[in-house]
Order: structure tokens, then C-alpha cells, then sequence
């Protein structure tokens, strides 16, 4: 009894493409052609067939199959290792689908580490947009003492009035922020002085944070608004 490529395709479920390239990588042993030039296979090739099938089935590459080699001993060593990488995957898909609820359930971002998103509900876009610049430059700790930061902080009028300045503010108004808002910021770095240690300690340093967090701001501040940043600058040295 025997069975032409085609036919033990069938009977395993594949096809004869499949079949030939198993043979082409020394998966599957060609059988003994007959006079007429013909494959014939049998028992043994179906078998082996079908293992191949049901381990990729499973989740194994051809490569990981053909490591097994063409034998019938049970291959749990394999099987395991599959088994540890599945429930690792699992875990992940688990671990996001629980950071996603609360974004689908919230509208919160998700530019923003996810311990983060919840408490940037009342933050303007410029300074959501630095705090996303921040956050990509700090390291574990440098994200707890901002972290900590966002929980606690109280908003001063001062930094309202500073988001809604316009380009062509004049000189009183530029002043008056400079005084009110320089305080505010003087308070920050008593209140959190992490903060400022965060950017010591983060894996570029403190130049390279200061520099990035520069570049961010004169990307999304208008003129006046840097402007009133560097005099509150200029009167810390």
C-alpha cells in the first residue's frame, strides 16, 4: 500500500507545495520512487507529516522543528520551553489590555508613561508637550519624583495667565509674570527638589536634559513667552 504525494497531502491536511518543501529542508525524508519515476509514501511519512503539522500548529518554527530531528521520541524539553514563552506572551497581553482599559475607558494619552496619564487632565498642550519631552529623558527615579510632582502640585494663577500669553504682550504685563511667576517657580524647587535632582540623574545628565527641555520650549512657546522664561532665568544668576 502506498500513496502519491498528492494523496498523503490530503490525508495530512497540507498540500503538495508544503510537502516538497519539507523535503527540500530535510524535514521529510523523500521516499523510494517506484519504476515509473513516481513517490510513493507510506505510514511512516504520513506520520511524520503530521507531527510537522501539529507543531507548527503549536507555534514552533520549522527550524525549531528540524532541531528535533526526524525521530518519534516525545519532544517535552521542546514542548516546555514552548509552553513558558506562551504563558509569557499571555501575561504581556494580559498587562496591556489592563493599561488599555483605562485609556478606552478615560480618553487618557498615550504619549505619556501610563502612571502618568491620569494626572494631566488640567495641563495645557504646551506643557503636556514638554512633559512628554521629560519623560523620554529621565530615568525610574527621575519619573517617581515627577510622578509625585504631578500628584501634589497646585496650579498658581500666574502659570494660567502665562499659557494664554500672547506673542505681542507688552512690557507690564511681560514684567509682572516674570515676578509672580519667578516665585511660583522658586517655591517648585523648594517644595520638589528631586526635580531637580531627577535631572542630575538622568542617563544623558543634566546638560543634555537641559538642552532637549530648551529646544522643546522654543518649539512650543511664542516669543513673549521665552521671553518672560529667560528674565525669570537671568534673575536666578
Amino acid at each position: 500500500m502506498a500513496w502519491s504525494t498528492r494523496q498523503v497531502a490530503e490525508l495530512a491536511g497540507t498540500t503538495v507545495k508544503a510537502v516538497r518543501h519539507y523535503h527540500k529542508l530535510g524535514l521529510l525524508t523523500e521516499p523510494e520512487r517506484t519504476s515509473n519515476g513516481y513517490k510513493h509514501y507510506g505510514v511512516a511519512e504520513l506520520t511524520r507529516l503530521l507531527r510537522i503539522r501539529r507543531l507548527t500548529e503549536l507555534g514552533l518554527s520549522l527550524a525549531q522543528i528540524a532541531e528535533l530531528g526526524d525521530t518519534s521520541e516525545h519532544p517535552e524539553q521542546t514542548l516546555r520551553h514552548l509552553d513558558a514563552e506562551l504563558a509569557a506572551g499571555i501575561e504581556r497581553l494580559q498587562r496591556l489590555r489592563a493599561e488599555l482599559a483605562p485609556m478606552l475607558e478615560h480618553g487618557w494619552p498615550t504619549d505619556l508613561p501610563a502612571e502618568w496619564a491620569p494626572l494631566v487632565g488640567k495641563m495645557s498642550a504646551n506643557d503636556r508637550a514638554l512633559l512628554v519631552v521629560q519623560a523620554r529623558l529621565l530615568g525610574p527615579e527621575g519619573l517617581k519624583a515627577w510622578k509625585r510632582f504631578l500628584v501634589e502640585y497646585a496650579e498658581d494663577p500666574a502659570v494660567g495667565e502665562f499659557d494664554q500669553l500672547p506673542p505681542d504682550a507688552d512690557e507690564s504685563r511681560r514684567a509682572d509674570l516674570v515676578v509672580r511667576l519667578g516665585a511660583h517657580f522658586a517655591e517648585i524647587r523648594a517644595e520638589f527638589p528631586e526635580l531637580q535632582q531627577a535631572r542630575a540623574a538622568a542617563p544623558g545628565g543634566s546638560q543634555h536634559v537641559g538642552r532637549t527641555i530648551d529646544l522643546a520650549m522654543n518649539d512650543v512657546y511664542n516669543s513673549a513667552q521665552l521671553d518672560v522664561l529667560q528674565r525669570i532665568r537671568n534673575l536666578r544668576k
